[in-house]
């Protein structure tokens, strides 16, 4: 059975997921709130994926829908100065993946990652499943340990 590299990836792991298909619409302002409202579920629960250079080091944040990263949260959780998003042209080449479709999982090149703390108050997350308009469901508890994920304050 195919699959895009990040189902591959849960598949091999031996991690229970679901996944869950909606319709993209590539002029949503905000493609996770997008995400959460086209499957119905609270946006807190439906993650996004960013992809930012930390003291000039790609790293991974990922953080629910509905909120804005502080970058200067984002530098400290990686034990850094300063941080800006990368450039998406730069973040698709290095996850090998489209903006609006990257996956924490099933990247290019693994980077360090943290997720925001706020997710593990929720039962099951939602992430990008490697293509635009297919999430993955999981336990937030399994997003960290498969990705080996730090867990920090990332929000503005």
């Amino acid at each position: 059975m195919s699959g895009t590299p990040a189902t591959v990836a849960l598949r091999g792991a031996g991690v229970a997921y679901s996944l869950h298909r909606y319709d993209y619409d590539p002029r949503a302002d905000k493609v996770g709130l997008q995400a959460a409202q086209a499957l119905g579920e609270p946006p807190a629960r439906v993650l996004k994926t960013l992809m930012l250079l930390v003291d000039a080091k790609p790293v991974c944040a990922i953080v629910p829908s509905d909120r804005e990263l502080a970058l200067k949260q984002v530098a400290a959780a990686f034990n850094g100065k300063a941080a800006q998003m990368m450039a998406a042209t730069a973040a698709e080449k290095l996850t090998g993946y489209r903006v609006g479709g990257i996956s924490p999982f099933g990247q290019r090149r693994r980077v360090p990652t943290v997720l925001d703390q706020s997710a593990l108050d929720e039962p099951y997350v939602f992430v990008n499943g490697g293509q635009r308009g297919l999430q993955l469901r999981l336990g937030p508890d399994d997003l960290c340990r498969l990705l080996g994920a730090g867990v920090a304050p990332l929000l503005a």
